[in-house]
């Protein structure tokens, strides 16, 4: 299904996951705004795109309901419509047992990646409910944390299971609006965050481990074809890991 005139949302397209997406979409031919804290990295986002001229980088901080507010009315006022959401902003945690976990990081972590994500499917429910015709589509990025922690990772956990209930209130107060949400889980991609793990990672054992990596483009390609359905059909889940990360499977 071609979405050539389309338009979406990146947040978090200044680098890693957030620029494989808006680099894949782009070459689909949507027209994109990307959001992020970093004018320049959006910049450089915005110059990579096939057609740049289609991109629009816009500093967002996701943690500001103004802020997001005005993300979307510069994609409407720019664009004319929003189509779809790659909910994508997010930060990592320090590697911390849960007693020795700082409240300031706890506080920053479930901000950004929690109530940041919140914020978007907000202001995306009042865009997408109010432009005709009306719906669209939200992608939150959960992560394979959102169901599954790693050691010493609590505030992240907790952030990511979030996003999971966040994308199941979405998608069933969706309806009435023609709006589907799903979740896209990731394991081991070569992002900043995800990169570490070809390191070493603290596994359930208490051993360290170095795990493998998938490159970041397959990342992109799969918010695209989870894009690339009607909006009467919706991918609620899907899983995109490194084949031979420790995930599946005991040890």
């Amino acid at each position: 299904m071609t979405r050539v005139g389309s338009t979406a949302i990146v947040t978090g397209a200044g680098s890693g996951i957030g620029r494989a997406a808006a680099l894949a979409l782009g070459r689909k031919g949507y027209r994109l705004v990307l959001a992020g804290r970093r004018l320049a990295a959006l910049e450089e986002t915005a110059a990579a795109i096939e057609a740049p001229a289609q991109a629009s980088p816009w500093v967002t901080d996701v943690t500001d309901a103004a802020s997001v507010a005005a993300l979307f009315a510069h994609t409407k006022d720019r664009f004319g419509r929003i189509d779809l959401v790659f909910n994508n902003a997010g930060i990592a945690a320090s590697p911390v047992a849960i007693e020795d976990v700082p409240e300031d990081e706890w506080a920053d972590v479930l901000g950004v990646n929690l109530t940041g994500a919140f914020l978007v499917v907000q202001a995306a429910f009042r865009a997408m409910r109010d432009q005709s015709p009306r719906g669209g589509r939200i992608i939150n990025n959960g992560s394979i944390a959102a169901t599954t922690p790693r050691p010493n990772s609590v505030a992240y956990a907790c952030s990511k299971h979030g996003i999971l209930g966040l994308t199941k209130a979405a998608s069933l107060e969706g309806r009435k609006y023609d709006i589907a949400c799903g979740q896209i889980d990731i394991g081991n991609a070569a992002s900043a965050i995800g990169s570490g793990a070809s390191a070493g990672m603290l596994q359930a054992s208490g051993e360290v481990q170095a795990e493998p990596l998938m490159a970041l483009e397959h990342v992109g390609d799969a918010v695209v074809y989870m894009d690339s359905l009607p909006l009467d059909a919706n991918i609620q889940f899907l899983t995109i890991m490194a084949t031979k990360m420790p995930f599946i499977g005991r040890g």
